[in-house]
């Protein structure tokens, strides 16, 4: 197996840390959340590069930018 048809067993792990992180009550765990959704928008673009699968590098796209909205709104209620 290709290292790369390995990048979506941690794209798969760090995605569903993420997921677990974001569901947290407290603002600091959600910003680690929404930063592990990052990294693993940028595992999954590079393993949907290496598949060709572009329906899924799209999304990724559409969901890093999500994630960007989501930091700043958490860094918002921080601030407040």
């Amino acid at each position: 197996m290709d290292w790369l048809d390995a990048v979506q067993w941690p794209a798969m792990v760090v995605t569903l840390v993420a997921g677990w992180l974001v569901a947290a009550k407290s603002p600091g765990k959600r910003l680690w959340g929404f930063w592990a959704f990052v990294l693993s928008n940028l595992l999954w673009v590079v393993w949907g590069w290496h598949t060709q699968a572009y329906a899924l590098i799209a999304l990724q796209v559409g969901l890093f930018l999500m994630n960007l909205r989501g930091i700043r709104k958490n860094d918002e209620e921080q601030s407040q």
